[in-house]
């Protein structure tokens, strides 16, 4: 910046440094607004939840997790029942995590198996029904 040293260099500079002060201050006032409307609760949900969804795989981690627990009650139905031991109650509930654990860690291998013998019933029928 120039040396000033006339009371018009001066009265220039002032008007120059109130502009921009007063641009600074429209700015940091969009900024405010944008932090404010950043920070209300249903964008905190809405962005919160976009970054849940984008994430790689988890309809599949979800559909995984559903099988696994689904397995791992009926298992404990199937194995334990109706019972008022408390004993065989947490016994039941051990055996529902253990199974929904496996379940849900191995869930692609015991669809694809699942599935090989399920085609393999239905075109052992389908034979049957040609001939």
């Amino acid at each position: 910046m120039n040396p000033i040293t006339t009371s018009a260099d001066l009265k220039a500079a002032i008007y120059l440094l109130e502009l921009e002060q007063k641009e600074n201050f429209i700015a940091l006032k969009e900024e405010l607004s944008r932090t404010q409307e950043n920070f209300k609760l249903i964008n905190i949900i809405k962005s919160t939840f976009k970054a849940t969804v984008d994430v790689p795989d988890l309809k599949t981690d979800i559909v995984n997790a559903a099988i696994g627990l689904t397995t791992g009650i009926v298992a404990k139905k199937l194995i334990i029942g109706k019972t008022l031991n408390p004993l065989s109650k947490l016994l039941g509930v051990a055996l529902e995590m253990f199974v929904a654990n496996k379940v849900s860690k191995n869930a692609v291998q015991i669809r694809s198996t699942g599935s090989v013998i399920i085609n393999k019933l239905f075109s052992h029928k389908d034979k049957a029904e040609k001939v």
